[in-house]
This record gives C-alpha cells, structure tokens and sequence, in this order.
C-alpha cells in the first residue's frame, strides 16, 4: 500500500543581493544555531535605557540620553531622543517589546560599531555574518555607510576573509529595517575570527542609525523535508488525534551537495534542550517515530547536518526546520437542549468543546452544523434523540453524544364568542376561555377581571380582546380574537323653540348621536321631512313636535314648540279729527306679541309716541299730553318680542 507524502521544502540556498556600490549575501539555506549566543539582540530590560557595551565591543562614547556625534546608546525607542530622528523607531526584535537596539550617532572620522571575536570555529566551514539596520534621519543628510569586515588571527598572522560595505543607506520611514550580511567559507588555517561593523561615512549632519539582531551562524546545503502516513501537515506539523492508529510516521530529509561527506543527527526536543534521537533512522535522514506510543502534546524533531567529525560541534553545525507531530486530544463534547419544550416553541440545542459540529435529527436527517442550532416552530414528530459529532480544529471527532428532546402537549384556546354588540351602560357581556390553568386577557380595559377565565366585559368603546392561556408548562394565545363593538345609546335633543310671524317657516335645530339610529319628528304635519334631524317647518298655528331616535340601544325623546304669530298689516293713515272713525292708530294682531315696542319720531327725530301691551293706541297727541300734533308724515319702528327692530315705515296724521 503506497502511503500518501506531504512535503515541506525549505530552500536553504545562498543568494546574492546587488546594491548601489555594495554587496550582500544572505545565506538562505539551512542555517545552524547561533554561534554569537544571548546578546546579539543587546538584551532587555525595564529601563528606558540598557547598559553599557564592553569597550571592546564598540568605539564609540556610551550616553545615557541622545547621543552626539561619536557615541551611542541601548534604547527601546527614539522617542524623546533627538528630534531630527524618527520618534517611533522601536527595536526591532520580533515580539521583545522591552528589548533594546544599539543607537548611533556617527562620529566624524570612521570608528568600529561593533566587533566580535569568536573561537571553536570549524575550518572549511561556511557560516553567515549579518544584522538588521535603519537610518533614522527624518529628512535628508548624511546616509549611514557600515563596512562587515571578517577577520582571521592564525598565530598572530591577521587575514581579512571578507568584507563588504552596505552602501548608503537611504532615509526611510520608521519602521524601514533592512538586513545586510555576507556569509563566508573559514580556511584550513583557522584561527581566531572577529567580525566588525565599522563606520564608513563621516558624522555631523546625519549618518544616524540603528542597529539590532546581529547573527553568526554556520550556513549549510538545501533541506528538503517530508512526512509519511500523515493526511493534515501544515506549517511542519503534523497533526494526528488521540487514539488514531497511524502507525510508524516517517520523516525523510533530502540533503542537496555542499558536504564532502556529509553526518546526520536526528534530535528531539525534551523540555528545553534537544536531545540525540535514539529512534531507528536517526543515524540518516530519515527517522521512524512511532504514533501509537505518542503521548498528547507537541513532539518537535529536527535533523543536524554536518561535515563528517563535526556534527557534535555545535558552532559547525546546521539544523533543519523544526518539524512538529502533535497529538491532539479528541473533543469531549456534551449535548444538551434548552428543556421540556412545548409544541410550536423554539428548542435550542446545545454542544460544548469542538471546532465544528454535525447535529443529526431522530429520523437520521442532517439538521445543522452550527454549535447551538435553534429549531423554530417545533412540532410533535420532532421529539426524540438528537445526536451530535463534534471535531475539534485538527479534524479529531469525538464519540457522538445525545440529547433527548421532550415536547409537552399543546395548549388549544377555545373561547365562547369571537363577535357581539355592547350597547353602551348595559349589561355586560360573558366572555369565557379555556384549555388551561391560568388566564390573561389583554387589555384589560372594560374587563371585570383579566385574570380569569370567565370575565365580563363591558368596555367604553369597541375593543378586541385576546386571551393567553397557559398550563404551567405551556402557554398560547387565542388565533381568532374576541371582538365586541359597542354600540352608543341614542341621545335626542329637539333643539332651541322657534318663532314665526304668519306663513313665514322655520329650520328645527335637532340633533342627535349615537349608532345604527332612525330618526321621526311628530306629528309630521307641515314638515318637508319629518325622517330629517333639521327638517323645514310651516305650521300655520302654534305647535309642539317631537323628536324620537330610536337604535337597538333604546330610544330618546326630546320636544320643540314653535310659536306663530299673526301677519302684521300695518296701516299707515288715520284721522285723530274727533268723529269717531279712524281715531287712533290701530295695528291689527298686534297685542299677540307680548312684549313688543313701538315707536314714533317726528321728522326731526323727536319721540313723539311709545306704546305697549299696556298702552292705548296712538290718538295723534304728544306722547301722553292733549296737544294735537299737526298732520303730516311720521315715521315708527316696531320692536317685537325679540327686541329687534323688524317692522320701519311712516304713518301719515290726517286732520
């Protein structure tokens, strides 16, 4: 049976990068572990500001602030420092927020940054020598120039091995670190070796740098890696679950030429230090780790690659990639719902611990492949197990679990009535519910009490009323509500009684409410209609009607009288001359107005006679006097039983 190979290729190749009047070379290829050790980073610490270097380290004057020209300081961060440098310049090591970087402010004539001497170095070994740098200029002036000088000291006899400059290093932003570096192949005649990073271009106004991370460490071939019998490797791991029977996991490197003859070392991490594998394969490139035996956690290996005779020699030494078989618990789910649920509720179902989830209905449908799924509207046929499979972020499943989703009957609301009429103060009408234990009608409005089943209503207005119903367990509202329309009881007002002066006609101000009414005036007799509320009225004589609204509520009377009086025929001639015939000034009918006023003026607007129910006719006098007014024109106003002037016209005296 072929078993299916995952690959993970790490390209350890050297490149070379070309730069304006410079050179660099990094090696990309599989590197060793660092040779320099702890402190290539300058450390870390609490301070804003770290400790100063060994005078043989660097050249330059330590200052615990922002350096002048020819000195340096360990900083976290620019800011503060030197206002024509960028202010938020941090250190450049990778997840080190306390970390410092050297700062340097170049001093005027060439001086060393940095120099290192290091020993137990294998000849005709090929390591890399590089660091991360920044101009931290904000504007434009001298650019930082750093020359990698590598040095050999065999019995005093000092040969320089390599060397290259990073050219001018151009302003940037504040976050523009870039690494140089050169790698190089030690000679048979090895000595001591001493890095250095020196000063090119002149300070004063500008050449200001940081610097950080410098590395030494042996560069070696090209490691290809793989992995058998593993489905889910990525990012060199290799990720398999607990109790997975995958058997012997093989890990094959392929190493390309740049060893004469070439040693191999598999290792394993234990705690903190890695230790020589004592599985089979770890003489070659390959190694045979069995899964079965695995306990849970991260198991790292990597392979140690060197010329034969060096492989112990850590300074000559190159390792692989890490790479990592994890064995990973599988999820222990639980399944749970939200409770004894009732018929067309919402269940909530609920699975703890994994990445992903199946849920799986009782009729062995699949439902859902969220956590918690919902089900809306839940019916009977939907009681029972549901199951679920859960698999955490690694493709491990877990056993399936279950949870027993019970339903509680459904509640059926039945009420007496769905519609009725309520005319207004009457007797209240029953409503009844049923189908539970406890009741509430809403709204309470108009209801004796909305709190039970039988309640009656007699509400001011019409109003539909809804019943919700519950068991304890259970609860549900009455579909089909209960309408009752109130129905005003009818209200008659005959309105305000009228007059009338002879065949004249009147408008009868009725008014009336309520609803569904009819409406009668009585008798009907001289009424253009008497089924109107403001009918027309002629009556020739004085009368009484009545007005009658009638609903199924009741009925409501109310009464008008219209009083008629006589046609007035005023004359306007008589002869106060003593014969007895045409004496005095009568109007006819004119004693049927009870309070009328009449008037007389002269032509020049002088009173000459005022009469009443109470007075006697005008005989021609002066107001009340025996003198004779003279023959002539008059003129009246008569005012009726309204106070108003209807009647104006002119009376002539006759002698």
């Amino acid at each position: 049976m072929n078993l299916p190979i995952v690959s993970l290729r790490i390209v350890l190749t050297i490149m070379f990068f070309a730069f304006p009047k410079a050179y660099s070379q990094v090696c990309t290829g599989a590197l060793g572990d660092p040779v320099l050790g702890a402190g290539t980073d300058f450390g870390q610490g609490t301070n804003a500001f770290g400790n100063p270097l060994p005078t043989s380290v660097i050249s330059y004057t330590y200052a615990f602030n922002s350096p002048s020209d020819g000195q340096y300081t360990l900083v976290k961060s620019t800011r503060g420092l030197n206002s024509g440098w960028h202010q938020d310049v941090v250190n450049r090591t990778p997840n080190d927020p306390n970390g410092y970087m050297l700062l340097v402010n170049a001093d005027h004539a060439q001086g060393i940054f940095y120099q290192k001497t290091i020993d137990n170095l294998c000849p005709n070994n090929t390591y890399e020598f590089a660091s991360w740098i920044i101009n931290i200029l904000r504007n434009p002036g001298i650019k930082p120039n750093v020359k990698f000088t590598i040095e050999n000291n065999y019995q005093n006899n000092i040969t320089v091995l390599k060397e290259f400059s990073t050219g001018d290093i151009l302003e940037g932003t504040a976050t523009d670190w870039k690494q140089y570096g050169t790698v190089f192949t030690t000679p048979i005649n090895l000595g001591t070796i001493t890095l250095k990073m020196t000063n090119i271009n002149p300070g004063g106004l500008g050449n200001d740098l940081a610097i950080d991370d410098i590395t030494f460490r042996p560069c070696g071939p090209i490691i290809t890696s793989s992995v058998t019998n593993v489905l889910n490797f990525n990012n060199n791991i290799a990720n398999i679950c607990e109790g997975e029977n995958r058997g012997n996991i093989t890990l094959q490197a392929n190493v390309s030429s740049g060893y004469n003859i070439p040693e191999f070392q598999w290792q394993e991490l234990s705690g903190s230090l890695w230790v020589n594998s004592s599985k089979p394969g770890s003489k070659t490139t390959r190694l045979t780790v069995n899964s079965n035996i695995l306990p849970l956690g991260s198991h790292r290996y990597r392979l140690l690659v060197a010329e034969t005779g060096n492989i112990n020699t850590i300074n000559c030494r190159v390792v692989s990639e890490e790479i990592t078989i994890k064995v990973n618990a599988l999820p222990r789910p639980t399944a749970g719902n939200s409770g004894i649920a009732c018929i067309g509720s919402n269940v909530r179902l609920t699975a703890s611990e994994g990445a992903s989830f199946v849920w799986t209905a009782p009729n062995g449908d699949i439902i859902s492949t969220q956590q918690n799924p919902i089900i809306n509207n839940i019916t009977l046929a939907q009681a029972g197990l549901y199951t679920v499979v859960a698999r955490n972020e690694h493709g491990c499943e877990a056993a399936p679990v279950s949870t027993n989703v019970e339903l509680h009957p459904a509640i059926v609301v039945q009420t007496n009535i769905n519609f009725a009429t309520f005319c207004e103060d009457s007797t209240p009408i029953q409503l009844s519910a049923s189908g539970g234990t406890t009741y509430r009608w809403s709204p309470s409005n108009g209801l004796s009490d909305p709190n039970i089943a039988n309640p009656t209503a007699s509400p001011s207005e019409t109003t539909i009323y809804t019943v919700t119903v519950s068991n304890n367990f259970c609860t549900s509202t009455s579909i089909i509500p209960i309408t009752i329309q109130v129905l005003k009881k009818p209200i008659a007002d005959a309105g305000e009684n009228k007059e009338i002066v002879g065949k004249k006609s009147t408008t009868l101000n009725g008014q009336v409410s309520g609803d569904n009414i009819t409406v009668m005036w009585t008798p009907t007799d001289y009424l253009d209609d008497p089924t109107k509320i403001n009918p027309i009225a002629t009556p020739p004589t004085d009368i009484t009607y009545k007005l009658t609204v009638v609903s199924e509520c009741g009925i409501a009377t109310d009464e008008t009288f219209v009083k008629v009086y006589p046609e007035l025929k005023i004359p306007n001639t008589f002869t106060p001359n003593g014969d007895n015939i045409n004496d005095t000034w009568i109007i006819p009918a004119i004693s049927s107005f009870e309070n009328f006023q009449l008037k007389v003026f002269s032509r020049n607007g002088q009173i000459v006679y005022e009469g009443t129910k109470n007075t006697s006719p005008w005989n021609g006098k002066l107001k009340s006097t025996d003198a004779d007014l003279p023959a002539g024109v008059y003129y009246y106003t008569l005012f009726l039983d309204n106070e108003k002037p209807i009647y104006k016209g002119w009376i002539m005296i006759v002698r």
